[in-house]
């Protein structure tokens, strides 16, 4: 992103004509421009208006590859330069945010910016949704101000694309005042701010503020409801979820699909705990995707029913859906959490065959799999033959198992990396004193606790929080 990061986003107002472009006469339509060129074709031969085809080309692109090879023929021909409207480059700006190539699409705006374009109200939802995709912030805020200049910050999508980009920054304050400056704000503007306090982890304010939003008369959609869902599930507030369930119901489109809002309602039973509601829900589907059934997976795994978790992902398998990489965690989850080694073990080789990589978190459940059943040569090994390096989650896990197991060997190895992770912390001191002391080494106990004098460290009082 440095690469762009200062270049100016403001259009120039005036832009030579390219030497080897000619531009039809004023009384003309410009559709009808034409590129005289030594190979005139783009791509096809005898197309008297070449743009006319650029819309389906962009849409029949089925891989980023391809759709560079099509933006490097464009710009060859240097056909967008024939056209005073943003239309065709906003066409070339989605279909780079549609293949999550943010960076790209930030470089064509800059492209269009400096023929002297400027933007209109599709170009700059589109540039800020790529912003948000590689969190650009301070091209967001020079995106504001381009709104700002051509009247076009209080436009619902842009005014939306605003407030979800400063969210996602993290700084509500930003755009809590894009939104209050709006006194006729429209209902996707709520929507962003709902969402972007429900995907920080600011439940309670996105709750008050789908409150807010009932008050002021706006009927919540589809899209509220996921993020409102979301919201609950988070504070597992089961009262709450059943009072949502109800404005699921009645924000429900007929006219189109409501598996994304379902999906977000059997999530938020799943950590309420009620998985026989999860159930009721998920049963009374007439689509399922593979996060319908993820999201049972990984409820049932979340509070240790093991054998309907593994149950549920066979019957996943046997209706044809493909697993991702979150059903597995949840496969994993449910494994650890009933002990079974074997059962693990198949199932985390079973990842190659759907052509999925393990992630951290699944060679996380696999250490903690093989450390609760006692098996730490093994998950050392696994640690040790991982792509990437272990975390504090999974240090943790291991050394918890060696204390339950009284391994001293493998004890002081984690221990030696928790140390180099989180010097300051004085959990593992405790847990090496007690490894140490279930052994009867009372010289190692007396030395780690040296240790942590001489390093001044006071552990951290346990406290409990009463809920209202």
């Amino acid at each position: 992103m440095n690469s762009i990061r200062f270049k100016i986003l403001v259009p120039r107002t005036t832009t030579p004509t390219p030497k080897h472009l000619t531009i039809a006469p004023s009384h003309l339509n410009l559709a009808s421009t034409t590129i005289i060129e030594t190979n005139p074709s783009f791509p096809y031969p005898n197309v008297e208006d070449p743009a006319k085809t650029l819309p389906n080309l962009l849409s029949n692109c089925t891989t980023l590859l391809h759709l560079d090879q099509l933006y490097a023929r464009i710009i060859q021909t240097r056909l967008l330069d024939c056209y005073s409207s943003p239309f065709h480059w906003n066409n070339v700006i989605r279909s780079y945010t549609r293949f999550n190539a943010p960076v790209k699409a930030l470089h064509i705006y800059i492209a269009m910016s400096r023929t002297g374009l400027l933007p209109d109200r599709y170009t700059l939802p589109l540039v800020l949704k790529a912003t948000c995709q590689c969190f650009a912030i301070d091209i967001g805020r020079q995106l504001h101000s381009v709104a700002v200049k051509i009247g076009l910050e209080l436009n619902e999508f842009c005014e939306s694309g605003f407030i979800s980009l400063y969210a996602k920054a993290g700084q509500f304050k930003n755009a809590r005042k894009v939104f209050d400056e709006n006194p006729d704000r429209k209902l996707g503007s709520w929507n962003a701010l709902i969402a972007g306090l429900a995907q920080t982890g600011r439940a309670k304010e996105a709750i008050h503020m789908f409150l807010e939003l009932k008050k002021n008369g706006f009927l919540p959609d589809d899209v509220t409801m996921v993020s409102v869902t979301s919201s609950c599930g988070s504070l597992g507030d089961f009262e709450l979820a059943l009072q949502l369930h109800k404005c699921v119901f009645q924000a429900k489109r007929f006219e189109k699909s409501d598996i994304l809002m379902l999906n977000s309602v059997i999530d938020m039973y799943g950590k309420c705990g009620r998985m026989d509601l999860a159930y009721l829900v998920f049963s009374r589907m007439k689509e399922k995707n593979v996060s319908s059934w993820t999201s049972m997976i990984v409820g049932y795994a979340m509070h240790g029913h093991v054998k309907e978790a593994l149950g549920c992902f066979l019957c996943m398998r046997e209706s044809g859906v493909r697993p991702n990489y979150v059903t597995f965690i949840g496969v994993l989850s449910a494994c650890v959490h009933g002990g079974k080694v074997e059962e693990g073990k198949f199932y985390f080789d079973m990842m190659n065959s759907y052509g999925i990589k393990p992630n951290l978190q699944h060679y996380g459940c696999m250490a903690d799999l093989l450390g609760r059943a006692g098996l730490l040569e093994e998950a050392r090994k696994m640690v040790e033959e991982m792509p990437m390096k272990a975390n504090v989650v999974i240090w943790g896990s291991l050394i918890g198992a060696c204390e339950k197991f009284g391994n001293v060997e493998i004890g002081e190895w984690v221990a030696k990396h928790l140390q180099e992770l989180e010097p300051w912390n004085d959990g593992v001191y405790v847990v090496l004193s007690n490894i140490y002391a279930s052994n009867g080494l009372w010289e190692d106990v007396e030395r780690v606790r040296r240790i942590v004098k001489q390093m001044k460290l006071a552990k951290t009082p346990g406290y409990s929080l009463a809920t209202t």
